[in-house]
Protein backbone atom coordinates (compact mmCIF):
# COMPACT_ATOMS: atom_id res chain seq x y z
CA UNK A 1 0.00 0.00 0.00
CA UNK A 2 1.26 3.46 -0.94
CA UNK A 3 0.17 6.70 0.70
CA UNK A 4 0.45 9.15 3.57
CA UNK A 5 -1.27 8.29 6.84
CA UNK A 6 -1.60 10.70 9.75
CA UNK A 7 -1.64 9.06 13.17
CA UNK A 8 -2.79 10.80 16.35
CA UNK A 9 0.07 9.51 18.47
CA UNK A 10 -0.86 8.55 22.03
CA UNK A 11 1.33 9.47 24.98
CA UNK A 12 3.77 6.80 26.14
CA UNK A 13 4.79 5.52 22.70
CA UNK A 14 7.88 6.56 20.77
CA UNK A 15 7.51 7.44 17.10
CA UNK A 16 9.38 4.20 16.33
CA UNK A 17 6.80 2.29 18.41
CA UNK A 18 4.03 3.75 16.28
CA UNK A 19 5.82 2.84 13.05
CA UNK A 20 6.27 -0.72 14.33
CA UNK A 21 2.56 -0.97 15.21
CA UNK A 22 1.51 0.29 11.78
CA UNK A 23 3.89 -2.14 10.06
CA UNK A 24 2.26 -4.97 11.98
CA UNK A 25 -1.30 -3.80 11.31
CA UNK A 26 -0.72 -3.30 7.60
CA UNK A 27 1.70 -6.25 7.32
CA UNK A 28 4.01 -3.93 5.41
CA UNK A 29 7.68 -3.15 6.00
CA UNK A 30 7.91 0.10 4.03
CA UNK A 31 6.62 2.53 6.67
CA UNK A 32 8.43 5.64 7.87
CA UNK A 33 7.61 8.85 9.74
CA UNK A 34 8.08 12.53 8.92
CA UNK A 35 9.57 13.84 12.17
CA UNK A 36 9.71 12.30 15.62
CA UNK A 37 7.50 13.08 18.60
CA UNK A 38 8.73 12.56 22.17
CA UNK A 39 7.07 9.69 24.08
CA UNK A 40 5.30 12.20 26.34
CA UNK A 41 3.83 14.10 23.39
CA UNK A 42 0.64 13.34 21.49
CA UNK A 43 -0.80 14.44 18.19
CA UNK A 44 0.09 14.66 14.52
CA UNK A 45 2.58 12.03 13.38
CA UNK A 46 2.66 11.73 9.57
CA UNK A 47 3.61 8.31 8.23
CA UNK A 48 4.65 7.49 4.68
CA UNK A 49 3.78 4.07 3.26
CA UNK A 50 5.26 2.09 0.39
CA UNK A 51 6.78 4.14 -2.40
CA UNK A 52 5.62 7.34 -0.66
CA UNK A 53 8.60 6.96 1.69
CA UNK A 54 10.52 8.70 -1.10
CA UNK A 55 8.63 11.90 -0.28
CA UNK A 56 10.34 12.19 3.12
CA UNK A 57 13.08 14.40 1.63
CA UNK A 58 10.50 17.11 0.92
CA UNK A 59 9.46 17.33 4.59
CA UNK A 60 12.86 17.66 6.30
CA UNK A 61 12.29 21.35 7.08
CA UNK A 62 8.56 21.25 7.79
CA UNK A 63 6.96 23.84 10.05
CA UNK A 64 5.22 22.42 13.13
CA UNK A 65 2.50 23.68 15.48
CA UNK A 66 1.97 22.73 19.12
CA UNK A 67 -0.20 23.33 22.13
CA UNK A 68 0.91 22.42 25.61
CA UNK A 69 1.55 23.30 29.24
CA UNK A 70 4.75 24.53 30.90
CA UNK A 71 5.00 23.91 34.64
CA UNK A 72 7.08 26.35 36.67
CA UNK A 73 8.59 25.44 40.03
CA UNK A 74 11.32 22.90 39.22
CA UNK A 75 13.42 21.68 36.30
CA UNK A 76 13.96 18.05 35.24
CA UNK A 77 16.86 16.26 33.57
CA UNK A 78 14.78 15.49 30.46
CA UNK A 79 13.21 18.99 30.41
CA UNK A 80 9.76 17.38 30.58
CA UNK A 81 7.43 15.67 33.06
CA UNK A 82 8.99 12.23 32.49
CA UNK A 83 12.35 13.27 33.96
CA UNK A 84 13.75 13.46 37.48
CA UNK A 85 13.80 16.84 39.25
CA UNK A 86 17.18 18.57 39.18
CA UNK A 87 16.21 21.65 41.19
CA UNK A 88 14.52 22.22 44.54
CA UNK A 89 10.74 22.64 44.21
CA UNK A 90 9.47 26.18 44.53
CA UNK A 91 6.02 27.74 44.60
CA UNK A 92 6.36 30.64 42.19
CA UNK A 93 3.67 33.25 41.90
CA UNK A 94 3.85 34.27 38.25
CA UNK A 95 1.35 36.50 36.52
CA UNK A 96 0.13 36.07 32.97
CA UNK A 97 1.87 39.31 32.01
CA UNK A 98 5.19 38.16 33.47
CA UNK A 99 5.13 34.84 31.61
CA UNK A 100 4.10 36.51 28.35
CA UNK A 101 7.09 38.83 28.71
CA UNK A 102 9.33 35.78 29.17
CA UNK A 103 7.79 34.07 26.14
CA UNK A 104 8.39 37.13 23.95
CA UNK A 105 12.15 36.64 24.39
CA UNK A 106 11.93 33.36 22.47
CA UNK A 107 10.07 34.58 19.39
CA UNK A 108 12.15 34.85 16.24
CA UNK A 109 15.50 33.33 15.32
CA UNK A 110 17.26 32.22 18.52
CA UNK A 111 20.16 30.08 19.67
CA UNK A 112 18.80 27.00 21.45
CA UNK A 113 20.56 24.28 23.42
CA UNK A 114 19.06 20.85 22.61
CA UNK A 115 18.01 18.72 25.59
CA UNK A 116 20.58 16.14 26.81
CA UNK A 117 17.86 13.50 26.40
CA UNK A 118 17.44 13.98 22.65
CA UNK A 119 18.29 12.30 19.36
CA UNK A 120 21.08 14.78 18.64
CA UNK A 121 24.23 12.75 17.92
CA UNK A 122 27.59 13.10 19.65
CA UNK A 123 30.31 11.32 17.64
CA UNK A 124 27.60 9.18 16.08
CA UNK A 125 25.87 8.28 19.37
CA UNK A 126 22.42 9.72 20.20
CA UNK A 127 22.66 12.06 23.20
CA UNK A 128 19.88 10.27 25.09
CA UNK A 129 21.88 7.02 25.14
CA UNK A 130 24.78 8.80 26.84
CA UNK A 131 22.44 10.63 29.21
CA UNK A 132 20.77 7.39 30.29
CA UNK A 133 24.19 5.99 31.20
CA UNK A 134 24.93 9.16 33.21
CA UNK A 135 27.76 10.01 30.83
CA UNK A 136 28.70 13.56 29.98
CA UNK A 137 26.56 15.04 27.21
CA UNK A 138 28.26 17.96 25.46
CA UNK A 139 25.95 19.61 22.95
CA UNK A 140 26.28 22.89 21.09
CA UNK A 141 23.56 25.49 20.57
CA UNK A 142 21.75 25.51 17.25
CA UNK A 143 19.86 28.28 15.50
CA UNK A 144 16.10 27.69 15.46
CA UNK A 145 13.10 29.84 14.65
CA UNK A 146 9.98 30.27 16.75
CA UNK A 147 7.42 31.94 14.53
CA UNK A 148 4.64 32.21 17.12
CA UNK A 149 4.64 31.58 20.86
CA UNK A 150 1.51 32.66 22.67
CA UNK A 151 0.81 32.13 26.38
CA UNK A 152 -2.94 31.60 26.54
CA UNK A 153 -3.48 31.39 30.30
CA UNK A 154 -1.95 30.71 33.69
CA UNK A 155 -3.54 27.86 35.63
CA UNK A 156 -3.34 26.66 39.22
CA UNK A 157 -1.23 23.57 39.78
CA UNK A 158 -1.94 23.50 43.53
CA UNK A 159 -5.11 25.26 44.60
CA UNK A 160 -4.26 24.89 48.32
CA UNK A 161 -1.01 26.79 47.87
CA UNK A 162 -2.68 29.37 45.70
CA UNK A 163 0.14 29.30 43.15
CA UNK A 164 -0.27 29.94 39.43
CA UNK A 165 2.56 27.83 38.13
CA UNK A 166 1.30 26.34 34.84
CA UNK A 167 1.30 28.21 31.55
CA UNK A 168 -0.89 26.97 28.70
CA UNK A 169 0.54 27.89 25.27
CA UNK A 170 0.33 27.64 21.50
CA UNK A 171 3.42 27.67 19.31
CA UNK A 172 4.40 27.52 15.65
CA UNK A 173 8.04 26.69 15.00
CA UNK A 174 10.53 25.79 12.31
CA UNK A 175 12.00 22.31 12.07
CA UNK A 176 14.54 21.37 14.75
CA UNK A 177 12.99 23.41 17.57
CA UNK A 178 12.60 21.72 20.96
CA UNK A 179 9.69 23.02 23.06
CA UNK A 180 11.26 21.15 25.98
CA UNK A 181 14.27 23.44 25.76
CA UNK A 182 12.01 26.49 25.58
CA UNK A 183 10.30 25.40 28.82
CA UNK A 184 13.63 24.73 30.53
CA UNK A 185 15.12 28.05 29.52
CA UNK A 186 12.00 29.96 30.56
CA UNK A 187 12.36 28.41 34.00
CA UNK A 188 15.95 29.59 34.16
CA UNK A 189 14.92 33.14 33.28
CA UNK A 190 12.11 33.03 35.84
CA UNK A 191 14.57 31.85 38.51
CA UNK A 192 12.38 28.99 39.65
CA UNK A 193 12.98 26.19 37.14
CA UNK A 194 10.40 24.81 34.72
CA UNK A 195 9.67 21.84 32.51
CA UNK A 196 7.27 20.81 29.77
CA UNK A 197 4.24 19.22 31.42
CA UNK A 198 2.17 18.41 28.33
CA UNK A 199 2.69 18.69 24.58
CA UNK A 200 0.34 18.05 21.68
CA UNK A 201 1.40 18.55 18.08
CA UNK A 202 -1.47 20.05 16.11
CA UNK A 203 0.14 20.33 12.67
CA UNK A 204 3.14 19.29 10.57
CA UNK A 205 3.46 21.02 7.20
CA UNK A 206 0.02 20.67 5.54
CA UNK A 207 -1.15 17.92 7.90
CA UNK A 208 -3.46 18.79 10.82
CA UNK A 209 -5.26 17.01 13.65
CA UNK A 210 -8.44 16.77 11.59
CA UNK A 211 -6.48 14.50 9.21
CA UNK A 212 -5.34 12.18 12.00
CA UNK A 213 -6.58 8.74 13.00
CA UNK A 214 -5.85 6.66 16.07
CA UNK A 215 -4.05 3.35 15.96
CA UNK A 216 -7.30 1.74 17.09
CA UNK A 217 -9.15 3.20 14.10
CA UNK A 218 -6.48 1.87 11.77
CA UNK A 219 -6.70 -1.57 13.37
CA UNK A 220 -10.50 -1.61 13.04
CA UNK A 221 -10.27 -0.61 9.38
CA UNK A 222 -7.76 -3.38 8.67
CA UNK A 223 -10.00 -5.99 10.28
CA UNK A 224 -13.25 -4.87 8.67
CA UNK A 225 -15.00 -6.42 5.70
CA UNK A 226 -13.75 -3.69 3.32
CA UNK A 227 -10.07 -4.37 4.12
CA UNK A 228 -7.64 -2.34 2.03
CA UNK A 229 -10.44 -0.12 0.78
CA UNK A 230 -11.23 0.99 4.34
CA UNK A 231 -7.55 1.67 5.02
CA UNK A 232 -7.29 3.66 1.79
CA UNK A 233 -10.11 5.89 3.06
CA UNK A 234 -7.86 6.92 5.97
CA UNK A 235 -5.01 8.08 3.73
CA UNK A 236 -4.42 11.69 2.73
CA UNK A 237 -5.70 12.38 -0.79
CA UNK A 238 -2.55 12.57 -2.98
CA UNK A 239 -3.69 15.87 -4.49
CA UNK A 240 -3.36 17.49 -1.04
CA UNK A 241 0.32 16.59 -0.69
CA UNK A 242 3.01 19.28 -1.03
CA UNK A 243 0.53 22.07 -1.84
CA UNK A 244 3.29 24.56 -2.69
CA UNK A 245 4.26 22.44 -5.73
CA UNK A 246 1.91 22.77 -8.73
CA UNK A 247 0.30 19.70 -10.26
CA UNK A 248 -0.19 18.41 -13.78
CA UNK A 249 -2.16 15.42 -15.05
CA UNK A 250 -0.09 13.39 -17.49
CA UNK A 251 -1.10 11.68 -20.69
CA UNK A 252 -0.32 8.01 -21.29
CA UNK A 253 2.71 8.95 -23.43
CA UNK A 254 4.15 11.20 -20.71
CA UNK A 255 3.60 8.54 -18.06
CA UNK A 256 5.46 6.00 -20.19
CA UNK A 257 8.46 8.33 -20.46
CA UNK A 258 8.47 9.13 -16.73
CA UNK A 259 8.33 5.46 -15.81
CA UNK A 260 11.68 5.07 -17.56
CA UNK A 261 13.17 8.18 -15.96
CA UNK A 262 13.06 10.27 -19.12
CA UNK A 263 12.56 14.03 -19.30
CA UNK A 264 9.20 15.27 -20.62
CA UNK A 265 7.78 18.53 -21.95
CA UNK A 266 5.14 20.22 -19.78
CA UNK A 267 4.37 23.51 -21.55
CA UNK A 268 1.59 24.57 -19.15
CA UNK A 269 4.08 24.72 -16.25
CA UNK A 270 7.04 26.44 -17.90
CA UNK A 271 7.61 28.78 -14.93
CA UNK A 272 7.50 26.17 -12.18
CA UNK A 273 10.73 24.89 -10.63
CA UNK A 274 9.16 21.58 -9.61
CA UNK A 275 5.91 19.86 -10.47
CA UNK A 276 3.82 16.96 -9.15
CA UNK A 277 2.87 14.64 -12.00
CA UNK A 278 -0.37 12.68 -11.66
CA UNK A 279 -1.95 9.93 -13.68
CA UNK A 280 -5.67 10.40 -13.23
CA UNK A 281 -6.89 12.08 -10.05
CA UNK A 282 -5.22 9.96 -7.37
CA UNK A 283 -2.02 8.38 -8.69
CA UNK A 284 1.02 10.55 -7.96
CA UNK A 285 3.68 9.15 -10.26
CA UNK A 286 6.58 11.59 -9.94
CA UNK A 287 8.04 14.84 -8.69
CA UNK A 288 9.82 16.42 -11.65
CA UNK A 289 12.31 19.30 -11.78
CA UNK A 290 12.56 21.81 -14.61
CA UNK A 291 15.74 21.41 -16.64
CA UNK A 292 15.21 24.26 -19.09
CA UNK A 293 12.22 25.90 -20.69
CA UNK A 294 9.34 23.42 -20.62
CA UNK A 295 11.55 20.36 -20.15
CA UNK A 296 11.15 18.55 -16.81
CA UNK A 297 13.21 15.62 -15.55
CA UNK A 298 11.77 13.25 -12.90
CA UNK A 299 13.50 13.88 -9.56
CA UNK A 300 11.75 10.91 -7.96
CA UNK A 301 9.57 8.31 -9.68
CA UNK A 302 6.83 6.75 -7.57
CA UNK A 303 5.65 4.03 -9.96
Amino acid sequence: MNGVLIIDKPSGLTSHDVVARVRRILQQKAVGHLGTLDPLATGVLPLVLGNMTRLAQFYLASEKSYEGVIRFGFATDTYDAEGDPISEPQQPSLTLTQVRELAAKFVGSIEQMPPPFSAKKIKGVPAYKLARKKKEVVLTPVTVEIKQFEILAMEDVDSDAGTRACARFQARVASGTYMRSVAHEMGQLAGCGAHLQLLRRTAVAEFELEDAHTLEQLEQASQGARGDEAIADLLIHPRKLLPSIPSVTATDDIVAHIRHGRAVNLPELSRAREVKVFYGQRELIAISTRVAGTLFHPRIVLV
